[in-house]
């Protein structure tokens, strides 16, 4: 009889943003200067980011992922790389 494989997950594979479907992920981003709020794909996380503050914001950094959960993200890449 075989023992079932335990898998080990990182945080990346547990993490789980509320509203994430088993699509491809979607980052909570805000703009407290617009007050605007939206999630967009991982993929397009820097270029929509940076189209918003050019085309808004004449190029300054005001939108940006939702700083909780950036602040999280953070911390599990450094606990997963043996950081913390």
């Amino acid at each position: 009889m075989r023992a079932a494989a335990v898998s080990q997950k990182t945080h990346f594979e547990r993490f789980q943003i509320p509203g994430m479907t088993d699509d491809e992920p979607k980052v909570p981003v805000t703009c407290p200067e617009c007050g605007s709020e939206s999630r967009v794909p991982l993929s397009e996380l820097d270029d929509a980011v940076a189209r918003h503050n050019d085309n808004l914001h004449d190029g300054d950094t005001v939108a940006r992922v939702d700083p909780a959960i950036a602040d999280e993200l953070t911390d599990m890449v450094a606990e997963d790389l043996g950081l913390l």
